[in-house]
Order: C-alpha cells, then structure tokens, then sequence
C-alpha cells in the first residue's frame, strides 16, 4: 500500500468512460460529489467502436459513436466533472473509505465508488475482425443490424445469445447464416425452435471460420472450414456484407473480484433494483453489471441510477 500522505481523497471516484460513466458523472457533478472519472483504456468505451448509432434517443439523424461519446465527456466537464485518462488495476475495498490504484502508481481514496468498466466483447482472434470492424464485422446486431438491411449476413455462436441476434437480423436481412462450431445449438429448446421456423436462417454446423476478406470499402465474405481436422475437412467461401459475433461478452471485473460479488460468468450483482454491491459505498453501472441488454441508454440509465444510489448514500453517512 501507498504512504498515506500520497493518497489523495475525493468524495466520488467513477471508474470508466462509457455512457454509463459519463452519466453517472453529470449526475454526480450535478449534486455536488465534485466526482472524479478515470476513463480506462479506451475513452469513450465500446461505442467508440460503432460507426452510426441511430438507436439513442436525441439524436433523430443518428451520431456516430466517437461523436455522441465526446458529447457526453463535454457535459460531464460542463459540470466539473475531473476526468482523467487512468486505469484502476487493484483495490482496497476493506475501511469505509474505499482506495483504487491508477496505472500501478497513484492511490485514490474515495467515499463513494462507481464501477463503469463495460465489458469486452470476446472476438474469434482472426486478424481480418480488426481490419472490418466497424466495415462489416460487428459484436451487437441490436446497435449496427439496421445498416445490413436487405443484404446477407452471418452471426457466429450457437447459444441463446447467437440465435437472439439471428433471429433479430432475420427481420432485416436478407439472409442470415449462423455459424456453429459444433453439430448442434446450446441454445434453449424454445430458441432452437424460433430458429429453425425462420425461413431465411441457414445454420451451418461444424464449421469454424478461417478468415474474412473484403476490399477498403467493406467486408464482402468469409472463408469457412466444414469439420475441421477430420478427413471430411472441407473449406468453402461465403459471400456475406456483415459479420456479427456472438459468443459472448467478458465483463470488466478481475480487479474487483477479490471484495465484489460476481456471478458465475464475472459480472457484478447488485441488490434488487439498485446499482448497489455488497460493499457499501461502492455501486455498479451499465454492461459490468449487465449481461442482458448491453444497450448504450439501458447503460445511461445505469449510470443514472448509480449517481443517485451513491448521493443517497453519502447523504447518509452525513
């Protein structure tokens, strides 16, 4: 631990830059916890990532990503949000005081504590998903479904998750292949039922994906391997516009774990309706406590929600 006089204390530490953060800081700046932001390693969050969001309420043109979260930055700062690009890599959640670590150097003491770190989206490793992302290759139909309207798409995963988005895409699309390593669906029974009535889904079982190619202007296919590593191995291309993974999310949490309850796949509970954990004085926002919606307004709301639990709370101790 630090020396305690290279401790420095606020009233309310925010961890992450999405719009959770971001939300969570206009409200806190807004009732006077003077909040103090670290954005993480990517300021601004996933949504940095996404071209056009045309989903958010107050944006009737659409906005892109990087855009609206510049937007939300400026009017956390308007205010007097402190935001400061660090990342919190561990923590002392022990005292009524809670300490945070920023890039292995400075300690930070805050009365309240908002978690905001998101989740990562997990990614095939293919070195193509780099190159299209954001041109073709997407980890959220719900946000970037509507820009593959009347074209032919592939969705890669086969639980729950996977069959939700094709299905979703279905409605758009023109076709949808869903892509699964192994010869049957994980999903549940109902979702495998929904599938399998939806004309315009084509599964591909035993298939894994070798790359994605394309020109500058978008993706254009993928290259797939049929039974891989078995005589019958068999490579085949198909011709798709947008490439959607779904095989899960990792939430932000291994720095929290050791005082922070989690549930089996890593993100935070929280009590009830609350952004509240199990430590008192720290609280939760947006995908790092929410493995169902992943939406950037249920993630607003989160970070709404956050900031009034965490200002209630200090009015309290008060």
């Amino acid at each position: 631990m630090a020396e305690e006089n290279s401790i420095e204390h606020v009233k309310c530490l925010i961890i992450g830059s999405g719009p959770a953060g971001y939300t969570a800081a206009i409200y806190a700046a807004r009732a006077n916890l003077k909040p103090v932001l670290y954005t993480g390693m990517q300021m601004g969050g996933q949504l940095t990532t996404t071209t056009e969001v045309e989903n958010f309420p107050g944006y009737p043109e659409g906005v892109t990503g990087p855009v609206m979260m510049e937007d939300m930055r400026k009017q956390a700062e308007r205010f007097g949000t402190d935001i400061r690009f660090g990342v919190a890599d561990e923590v002392d959640f022990t005292g009524s005081l809670h300490k945070v670590r920023i890039d292995g150097e400075k300690w930070i003491e805050a009365d309240a504590v908002i978690i905001a770190t998101g989740a990562t989206a997990k990614y095939l490793g293919i070195p193509a998903e780099e190159k299209f992302k954001g041109v073709g290759v997407s980890a959220c139909a719900t946000c970037d479904g509507f820009f593959y309207r009347g074209k032919d798409v592939a969705v890669v995963g086969g639980g729950d998750t996977a069959c939700e988005e094709a299905t979703y895409l279905a409605g758009i699309c023109n076709k949808v292949y869903l892509i699964v390593r192994k010869p049957y669906l994980r999903a549940s029974k109902a979702m495998q039922e929904k599938v399998n009535k939806t004309p315009n889904i084509e599964v591909l079982f035993e298939h894994n994906t070798k790359d994605l190619f394309g020109t500058d202007m978008g993706l254009e296919g993928a290259r797939l391997i049929y039974k891989m590593g078995t005589p019958e191995e068999k490579e085949h291309d198909i011709k798709i516009d947008g490439f959607f993974l779904a095989i899960g999310h990792t939430p932000n949490t291994e720095v929290f774990k050791k005082y922070i309850h989690t549930d089996g796949q890593g993100y935070i509970l929280t009590e009830g309706r609350s952004s509240r954990t199990n430590v008192p004085g720290v609280f939760a926002a947006g995908d790092v406590m929410d493995p169902d919606y992943r939406q950037g307004i249920t993630s607003a709301g989160a970070g709404c929600r956050a900031a009034i639990d965490a200002e209630r709370y200090l009015t309290e101790r008060c």
